[in-house]
């Protein structure tokens, strides 16, 4: 023994002090990846912080703005109450403008805005500008935006002023009655908080930024640095930011001072941009007074272990019943009761207010159940008493039935909610006890409701979505062979019968309506596509009723007199020049009128009547379209403007179309805030009632406008010997187009792509091309970014006209044209007569 005893003690020693060096690396361990997650949940928390910081002061400045553009509504709005209520003058308009700019500054400060506003040609100013007479201001971003916005308000980037020499920024609205766009400048200097700076984190940084990136306002701690360079450095922190290296939550940036910072952003509704930077110092600041504090609660915590080992033996057994009775049930339920079937018991571990009210903490259950009971649903009642009765408890635990329940309503207060009942049996409870627990499960009811409707309604829509795909492809290929088919069937005969020139002749003219039939089918497919993606958009200039229904029954009456029928158009408006969208009225119109045309036969009558009447002050248009034709019947009239709906009852006629005429008309009618009803009968004809709100426009005033005096008038005009430039990368359109121009004595030079355009054009002698024909989407370079090198080179004829001709016919495709510098756009298939006419026009303008 004596010589085991040393080795004996050594061992337990060792195996002492190996525990010691276990625990000590473990707590080690356990501090290094504290300090790990710690530094990790410090930066995730204060980018957090760092967003909602940004958030806010972007939310803050947005309000600012608010000050501006309420100030700025109000004034149009008043001045355009104003306008309606009596004719002003344009010095009483400039009084009225001088008194408003005074309230204005009285209201934002002296030095805060320059207010100033167009007013028929003249600029009307709080501060009067030494420039105004050389000042173009219809150039200038501000006005074309308000212009553009068409009642906006609209903020501009920050821009070097004309005027002052100084960075500034703009805010403008424009008046609805009359040409008035009112204005402030902004000094970006003049920026505030509500406070006199934000509240920054300790060493932060806070920089505002145009939607360019250009700096409006900052507040820094960083000395030393110009404004350019604090620019730069800006610049750089959004440019990563747009590449996403700043999303991580341990992204950081150099800052000019060489200091590590973390990165905030946030970007404003008028695309705006708050950038916050934090030092890095500043985020973990705590991080070394958390390590040492960790330490000592660890060292605390493992002291505080042995005791809890000890005194949870001692834990009386109340409390460990109520743990087993909370491990079991858990928190989520209003009420828990533990039933004793053999002593036909209960014990309340936790009761609903009425419960408590009614019934001791300890008592029969019979009691208990009785009382239940009483705020039980009437429906469920007796099911509920026999299923948690204590024979059916018994045999559940008799059984081993763990869990078993399910839900019912009962009341609370005065309204019914749903709840969920279960009845819990555990091998840790005594044999003859089980855990009755009541949940409020009402908003999950709802919800499963909720669900289950919405799936119904899925399934149902689904079914619908999968009817229409079958009806729409079904009526398109119908619809699209049947052209087609006569097309290539034609130019087959046609082919056949060359020596033939009447056949031939016959043959032409037929391909050509089936083209134009499918040209209306694709027309209305992209329209009804358009208008149901709400892309359309309403062009409301200023026209003459009178002259566009005069162009829009002209064709109609040609048609009337081929097909023997009787067309008549009844006039009768005071105001013939209102302020609308021509186009899409005309759409309307030749829809209506030929549906009428299409429904009727040899001797059938056809009239438009076109009335004028006020209602609620505003002149109202009222379009009647009658004829005596086909009509329609009671059960087609609630599906009239479904698409691919087509009445096909009781007539031998063969009726082409598309089907989406109708549903066309019927979504403009509502963009243009009008009405359409329909009246018909089977062999009685059919009345369309179409209303539709203008704004009527004076017509002493337009016959007032002086007329502009027609180019070149008394000389005649004549594209023979003239030089044109034919951009086209597909063979045929070049053919097609080259022969036609050929004809009419034009030299065309073809170009297949917007690559050889421009050096066809650069090796031209100048002056020598006199327009150039230009398609859009073409390999190598498309049309619009040809059109923008021509115009862009050193020549004197850099500005020679040039014509979009293509496929792309859109609205944002016009604009696309225009914007390179384009001067007219021409939609395919190509009218001839309008090119050469369009030519001629842009030539002789040029001449």
């Amino acid at each position: 023994m004596k010589k085991n005893g040393p080795p004996g003690r050594s061992a337990r020693v060792f195996r002492k002090i190996r525990l010691y060096v276990i625990i000590y690396l473990f707590l080690l361990a356990l501090g290094l990846n504290s300090y790990a997650i710690q530094r990790r949940t410090l930066l995730k928390n204060a980018g957090q912080l760092g967003d909602s910081l940004a958030a806010s002061y972007a939310a803050e400045e947005r309000n600012n703005l608010t000050v501006y553009e309420t100030l700025l509504s109000f004034g149009t709005l008043n001045l355009d109450r104003l306008m309606e209520e009596e004719n002003w003058t344009q010095e009483r308009k400039e009084s009225w403008l001088q008194q408003y700019f005074r309230r204005v500054l009285a209201v934002v400060g002296q030095d805060r805005v320059d207010p100033y506003a167009a007013v028929n040609g003249r600029i009307v100013a709080a501060d009067p500008w030494e420039s105004d007479a050389d000042y173009d201001y219809r150039q200038t971003e501000w006005y074309r935006r308000a212009e553009e916005a068409e009642g906006g308000v609209v903020f501009t980037d920050v821009y070097t002023d004309a005027i002052h020499n100084r960075p500034v920024l703009t805010v403008a609205q424009k008046c609805m009655t009359d040409d008035v766009v009112i204005a402030f400048d902004i000094f970006p200097e003049n920026f505030q908080f509500e406070s006199d700076n934000p509240s920054l984190p300790e060493n932060g940084s806070f920089y505002l930024c145009d939607k360019n990136g250009m700096l409006i306002w900052y507040d820094t701690n960083l000395s030393g640095h110009s404004r350019e360079e604090i620019q730069d450095y800006v610049s750089g922190l959004l440019e990563r930011a747009e590449r996403g290296e700043l999303e991580a939550y341990d992204a950081s940036v150099r800052s000019p001072d060489n200091d590590r910072r973390a990165v905030y952003y946030h970007e404003m509704s008028n695309g705006w941009q708050v950038v916050l930077t934090v030092p890095f110092e500043t985020l973990l600041s705590g991080l070394e007074q958390f390590t040492l504090v960790f330490f000592i609660v660890m060292a605390a915590c493992l002291a505080a272990i042995v005791v809890t080992a000890w005194r949870d033996i001692r834990l009386n057994a109340q409390i460990e019943r109520t743990n087993e009775t909370i491990r079991v049930l858990g928190n989520s339920y209003y009420a828990l009761y533990r039933v004793d079937c053999g002593r036909e018991t209960y014990e309340m571990i936790k009761g609903s207010d009425y419960v408590r009210s009614r019934i001791p903490q300890t008592g029969n259950y019979e009691q208990l159940r009785q009382v239940m009971g009483e705020v039980i649903e009437k429906d469920v009642y007796r099911e509920f008493m026999e299923s948690f009765s204590l024979e059916s408890i018994r045999r559940l635990v008799k059984n081993r039935v763990k869990d078993f329940g399910g839900d019912f309503r009962r009341i609370f207060g005065d309204s019914y909610h749903w709840i969920n009942v279960r009845v819990l049996f555990d091998e840790s409870l005594l044999p003859e006890e089980a855990v009755l627990c009541f949940r409020e499960v009402d908003q999950e009811k709802k919800q499963q409701f909720e669900e289950r409707r919405l799936l119904e309604n899925a399934l149902e829509n689904s079914r619908n979505s999968e009817k229409t795909k079958q009806a729409f492809f079904s009526n398109m290929s119908h619809d699209m062979r049947t052209p087609l088919n006569a097309v290539i069937s034609l130019s087959e005969l046609a082919l056949s019968n060359i020596g033939d020139p009447e056949k031939t002749k016959d043959y032409l003219e037929k391909i050509r309506f089936s083209g134009r039939q499918l040209l209306e089918l694709v027309n209305d497919i992209l329209d009804m596509s358009r208008l149901e993606q709400g892309k359309v958009v309403l062009d409301y200039q200023e026209f003459s009723l009178e002259k566009s229904i005069a162009d829009i029954t002209a064709a109609f009456r040609l048609q009337a007199q081929q097909e023997g029928k009787r067309f008549t158009v009844d006039m009768d408006a005071r105001d013939v020049w209102i302020l609308g969208d021509s186009f899409r009225l005309s759409q309307i119109l030749n829809n209506l009128l030929s549906n009428a045309f299409k429904f009727t036969s040899r001797g059938d009558e056809i009239t438009l009547q076109v009335k004028q009447f006020e209602s609620m002050g505003s002149a109202k248009y009222q379009f009647i379209i009658r004829d005596t034709g086909l009509g329609m019947s009671e059960e087609f009239l609630p599906h009239l403007f479904e698409p691919y709906a087509r009445e096909t009852r009781f007539t031998s006629q063969k009726i082409t179309g598309t089907g989406l005429g109708m549903p066309i008309v019927k979504n403009l009618v509502t963009q243009m805030s009008g009405e359409i009803h329909v009246e018909s009968s089977l062999g009685k004809g059919t009345v369309f009632t179409l209303t539709v709100p203008f704004q009527a426009e004076r017509k002493e005033e337009n016959a007032s406008l002086p007329e502009k005096p027609e180019e070149g008038a008394g000389e005649t005009f004549s594209l023979k010997g003239r030089r044109v430039l034919l951009a086209e990368d597909n063979l045929i359109n070049m053919e097609i187009a080259t022969e036609i121009l050929t004809m009419q004595g034009v030299e065309v030079i073809p170009a297949e792509d917007g690559v050889k355009a421009v050096e066809a054009f650069q090796e031209s002698a100048p002056f020598s091309i006199d327009a150039i024909l230009m398609d859009m989407q073409m390999p190598n370079m498309d049309g619009c970014e040809a059109a923008k090198r021509i115009r862009a080179l050193h020549r004197p004829d850099s500005g020679v006209p040039i014509i979009a001709v293509t496929a792309n016919a859109f609205t944002e495709d016009i604009a696309a044209t225009s914007k390179a510098g384009m001067d007219a756009h021409i939609s395919k298939p190509i009218d001839f007569n309008i090119l050469c006419r369009t030519l001629e026009d842009l030539i002789g303008q040029r001449k």
